[in-house]
């Protein structure tokens, strides 16, 4: 049994782990009978053995060579024949689509015998030596690592020495000798002759593919998507066909729908007499398929069908490359196609209509990230201070501002300085990933929709537009034109991704559409819409979705806020409640010097004066929350700063205290004062006096914050209102901690109740944020009534890691080696911390059945780590206002996957 290589007709579409992605959709295309070549996949598994010893397994030559002489028997050409020769071509194909794999290289199999029998046998001597260029071109930049420009640097010279405008317009005999030319390259830059037996270019050519799996390119997109180091790519080898026969001949990529808006139809590119990427690459402005159509109407009936036939039975939006090779139809690829936020909503809930999709898979279909994206602020239409550059093709949506770039070094130089940079590029190619992450936007002068840039584009989220034709990018001078006017390297640019529009200078925004509806409501958003049918529809898909979202999950979503303001806002994006108020925010400005006092104070009067000043402030503040949050839980953490926040600087306090004694000045109060931050300062502030420690040793803090809280909830209760305030005490370690917390909370709410003549029992739960609280949940429940998991300090101490530290000094390399996949402070450490938290709910739930339970970290907004939420049980997420929606669509999300929710 074949351990390494499996035939196209073996496998199918679930086998994406072992096949790639290509493989698998390969082999499914060919189980329904669909015009696919025929080839084998070379698996993951191979790749994976050869990563480990950096050798080929011995087993996989023998593999490769019994699979390709069952290619050469079905298709009665054998490779490297002379007269009649078979062609293969070579591509990668990890599991996910990955930009920074090792681009196709197509025609193998040619060398300077075959391409004379391949003129003889197609009748087109042309076509035999673009083929061969062809091959020699792709085999010298992507298996032997030569600079691409080179070779197009001399079919440049080549086309500018004939006249002729496009590489179609070269002779047979022009073609020839570029193969000459090309071969050249190839010896003075390698130092090798350009292979001319078949077999060695194929073998050279699949350890290129292994090698592509750990590229600098490959490697940062897997950081930046958080896919796994260790899965390895697959390799396709697939029987040649050739778009670069003719006028009856063509290549093409193609959508079921349309990926930029979700609109229904056929969209894609095709360009006649062309081969491979050359669609992608967008070196040349591709016909539409309606153009197609009118070119060759048998080619895109057959098309047509082929597409119906896939999303059919894919159920979801799918791509396509396809060949036309005279006048007949091959398939090379087919995947669920990527597409921008917009489309992924709209193209769900029509799914759903068409009856191909439930409602619960239709959310799945969309993410919180993608939500989050049509939240975004878009460009304001009634700008009259917009300066129209040009407009193209929209590509991606969204609304990108900032200095223009010409090359991926400087736009990741600039972002990493903090601008906004926009990627000006007269076409991408897999070389500019990394600018391409870096840059808020993306603009081409050439390509389509299928184009590189902006199936890039749209796979991360970028603006992007492209096949802007009227702008002339010249990377010499660093600047592109348009017309009469000049933009050169550092202006500022704006691109709008949903129209296609370039603009001079920086253009106002307004709210999105989404914005809108998730504030003001469906009617609101779709009156700003007005009569643009597109994003009419967006929006009642997205209602439709999140609807759903809210219907079925279990995890309630509730917000991070410190103000009524920051509430309000919350409530209008859905929160369900406060889950975290941090109060030490209310001491800054102003009010700093009073909490000052109270830690510095000398006796107990000058303490009480303070605290005497700071209760009506901190009763005004919570009146004006609860107010807002009237009838949803709002929980209160008692102030948790470190120390030194609050203290006047030791390094400024010491200089001025210096130069006082230096002019001879007597200051005894910065002398005495100096000599108290001295006393308190902490080596360690983050694990020092802080927290539930701060309450205890600082005499009447505590009792102020819980006396402002009892007070402003009687003041609500006698206006009539509906309060549910909690109190939080941070950074417990010990269950005696909050014992002594929460007896003199009761104290105090007892007095208040009598004091103001009315009932109160107010919640006194605890944060969960080291490993000793979670480890003794059992202990601490008894005295908690809730718990609130604080997964950013969670983190840090599970890890040692101080996050403001670790995050800029040594993740990158981190994620760079494996140690890490990605940050744990963007996404729960299920293994280490997520253990804690899971110990905790289990055994804080022993103790006190029906406990509370919620998190008030970062990681209430993340995807993944609210799915891990959702299953170890915890009651609610909490997030920062702005991610409510995502956490309300990705909570749905989790319950589905979870199996919570039955189809509908």
């Amino acid at each position: 049994m074949a351990m390494y290589v499996q035939d196209f007709a073996e496998g199918d579409k679930d086998q994406k782990d072992l096949l790639g992605g290509k493989g698998a959709n390969l082999a499914e295309m060919t189980r329904l009978g669909l015009p696919v070549p025929p080839g084998f996949t070379i698996t993951t598994k191979a790749c994976r053995a050869y990563m480990a010893t950096g050798e080929v397994p011995p087993e996989l030559r023998v593999e490769v060579t019994m699979a390709l002489r069952r290619l050469e028997d079905e298709v009665e050409r054998q490779l490297g024949d002379p007269y009649d020769p078979l062609l293969v071509s070579v591509r990668s194909g990890a599991k996910f689509s990955m930009p920074g794999m090792m681009e196709t290289v197509l025609n193998i199999g040619l060398n300077d015998a075959s391409v004379k029998g391949l003129a003889a046998i197609s009748g087109d001597e042309r076509f035999a030596w673009d083929s061969y260029r062809r091959l020699i071109q792709m085999f010298g930049k992507t298996v032997l690592d030569i600079d691409g420009d080179v070779f197009a640097a001399a079919l440049d010279a080549k086309k500018e020495a004939r006249g002729a405008s496009s590489d179609t317009d070269l002779t047979a005999a022009d073609l020839h000798e570029l193969v000459d030319e090309f071969k050249a390259i190839v010896l003075a830059e390698s130092g090798y002759p350009f292979p001319q037996h078949p077999r060695e270019q194929l073998d050279m050519a699949i350890v290129a593919v292994f090698d592509s799996w750990n590229t600098d390119r490959a490697r940062l997109y897997r950081r930046k998507e958080r896919i796994p180091n260790d899965l390895g790519t697959a390799v396709n080898i697939c029987t040649m066909v050739f778009g670069n026969l003719g006028e009856t001949s063509g290549t093409g990529v193609a959508f079921t729908r349309d990926p930029a808006s979700g609109q229904p139809g056929q969209y894609g590119d095709y360009l006649v007499n062309a081969q491979g990427e050359d669609v992608v690459a967008g070196i040349r402005n591709t016909l539409s398929l309606a153009d197609m159509e009118q070119v060759d109407p048998q080619s895109f009936s057959d098309l047509r069908a082929a597409m119906r036939r896939l999303e059919t039975h894919y159920r979801d939006l799918c791509d396509v490359e396809f060949t036309v090779e005279r006048g007949k139809l091959w398939m090379l690829q087919t995947r669920v196609g990527k597409r921008t936020a917009p489309a992924a909503f709209r193209i769900a809930c029509e799914l759903v209509d068409e009856h191909l999709i439930t409602m619960d898979e239709a959310l799945t279909r969309v993410t919180g990230e993608q939500l989050s994206q049509l939240m975004f602020p878009r460009f304001d239409a009634n700008d009259s201070s917009r300066v129209l550059l040009t407009k193209a093709m929209a590509a991606s949506p969204g609304a990108a501002v900032g200095a223009a770039v010409f090359d991926s070094e400087e736009a990741v130089r600039r972002a990493a300085l903090g601008e906004d940079v926009v990627l000006v590029r007269r076409e991408t190619n897999p070389d500019d990933l990394g600018g391409m992450i870096a840059s808020v936007g993306i603009l081409t002068a050439r390509g389509g929709k299928t184009s590189h840039a902006a199936v890039v584009a749209r796979g991360m989220g970028r603006t992007c537009v492209v096949g802007a034709e009227k702008i002339d990018v010249d990377l010499a001078t660093r600047s592109f034109t348009v017309g009469k006017r000049t933009v050169k390297e550092g202006d500022t640019i704006a691109i709008d991704g949903s129209t296609g529009e370039v603009f001079l200078g920086a253009v106002e925004v307004v709210p999105s559409p989404a914005t809108t509806y998730l504030e003001r409501g469906l009617d609101a958003a779709l009156e700003q819409a007005g009569e643009d049918e597109d994003t009419r529809a967006l929006v009642r898909a997205v209602d439709r979705l999140l609807t759903h979202a809210d219907a079925i999950r279990r995890l309630r979503v509730e917000a991070n806020a410190d103000t009524a303001a920051d509430a309000a806002r919350a409530r209008s994006l859905g929160a369900q409640g406060i889950g975290l108020c941090r109060t030490e925010h209310m001491f800054l400005g102003d009010r700093r010097v009073l909490i000052e006092r109270v830690i510095l104070a000398k006796d107990d009067t000058q303490r009480q004066d303070a605290l005497d000043a700071l209760l009506p402030l901190q009763r005004s503040d919570f009146e004006e929350l609860l107010a807002e949050m009237d009838g949803l839980p709002t929980t209160i953490r008692l102030i948790d700063p470190p120390l030194h926040e609050f203290l006047p600087d030791l390094t400024e306090l010491s200089v001025r205290v210096a130069l006082a004694a230096e002019r001879g000045e007597d200051t005894p109060e910065d002398i005495e004062l100096l000599a108290a931050v001295r006393r308190m300062h902490e080596a360690n502030p983050m694990l020092g006096l802080r927290g539930v420690r701060l309450g205890l040793v600082v005499p009447g803090l505590f009792a102020l914050q819980i006396r402002a809280i009892c007070e402003a909830t009687a003041v609500r209760l006698a206006a009539g209102g509906n309060p549910h305030p909690e109190i939080m005490v941070p950074l417990v370690g010990s269950v005696q901690e909050l014992y002594l917390v929460r007896d003199e909370a009761r104290e105090i709410m007892a007095d208040v109740a009598r004091e103001r003549d009315v009932s109160l029992d107010i919640p006194v739960g605890c944060m969960i944020e080291l490993p000793r609280a979670a480890l003794t949940a059992g202990r601490i429940a008894d005295a908690a009534q809730f718990f609130s998991f604080g997964t950013n300090d969670l983190t840090q101490t599970t890890w040692g890691f101080s996050r403001d530290d670790v995050e800029g000094a040594f993740f990158a390399e981190y994620t760079d080696n494996g140690v890490l996949a990605v940050s744990p402070f963007e996404t729960i450490d299920a293994r280490g911390v997520g253990k804690l938290v899971q110990i905790a709910v289990e055994e804080g739930r022993k103790a006190r059945p029906g406990m509370t339970m919620g998190v008030c970290g970062e990681h209430g907004g993340d995807p993944e780590s609210i799915r891990f939420f959702h299953a170890v049980g915890l009651d609610y997420v909490s997030c920062s206002p702005f991610r409510v929606p995502v956490a309300r669509l990705e909570a749905g999300r989790a319950a589905i996957e979870a199996g919570a929710s039955d189809s509908r």
